[in-house]
């Protein structure tokens, strides 16, 4: 790791421990205690508000913040290959949303002539996953928390019109599916976006309700997954 993404990362490891102890950081950082202890007397020389010394700990005063768009080679490869993903699914929105991500973290990144987002080697296939037609107004209807009534056609043929609290969009290797709190069965359901006939976002907002939410939604995968 070089040293000025190392710096980076000790930066981030205090502001979000609070007070820190060295051998925390040489263990989160993967250094030693030594090379923790002439990092923070580097930083401390440079004017960063830290507090405290060996054998006692440090803290990083409140207010300090590094710029948004500082990242680490590692976390530009993770950046390039979620946009690669986004960029080449059939979901034209999402796509050019995507690329324009792309431009602007590339446009405001130091060193941007060694660090290519732009030019990342990392790719995804371009697939057909029936998400077109419904996925911008799902996301929407997410962001803005409104119910939407969906008419559906699951595997066996059958018909059937829900309301539906939509919660969450979900990518897998046949297509995508839209997960939330439906009305008619009073619990969480999960649809395939290419077995709806008909959507339409409804005017209806839905409040902030723990019981039928995105984390209870989650909690109850997570049980169903052991």
């Amino acid at each position: 790791m070089r040293r000025a993404e190392r710096l980076f990362r000790l930066v981030n490891e205090m502001r979000a421990r609070g007070h820190c102890r060295a051998d925390d950081l040489a263990c989160a950082l993967e250094v030693s205690r030594r090379t923790v202890y002439r990092d923070i007397a580097h930083l401390q020389g440079s004017g960063l508000p830290i507090e405290g010394e060996a054998g006692v700990g440090y803290v990083l005063r409140p207010g300090f913040s590094l710029p948004s768009l500082t990242f680490t080679h590692e976390q530009l490869d993770a950046l390039a290959v979620a946009l690669s993903f986004a960029e080449r699914v059939d979901d034209p929105a999402l796509a050019q949303a995507a690329r324009e991500v792309r431009a602007k973290v590339q446009a405001s990144l130091p060193e941007p002539e060694l660090r290519r987002l732009a030019d990342a080697p990392y790719f995804s296939l371009a697939r057909k996953t029936g998400a077109a037609d419904h996925a911008a107004r799902l996301r929407a209807a997410i962001r803005q928390r409104r119910l939407v009534r969906l008419a559906y056609v699951d595997g066996a043929g059958v018909a059937s019109e829900r309301r539906l609290r939509p919660l969450a969009v979900w990518t897998f290797e046949a297509g995508w599916m839209v997960s939330g709190w439906c009305e008619l069965r009073g619990d969480f359901r999960t649809f395939r976006l290419d077995r709806i006939t008909g959507l339409e976002v409804l005017d209806e907002r839905f409040a902030p309700d723990d019981a039928k939410g995105l984390r209870a939604f989650l909690a109850r995968e997570a049980c169903e997954a052991r």
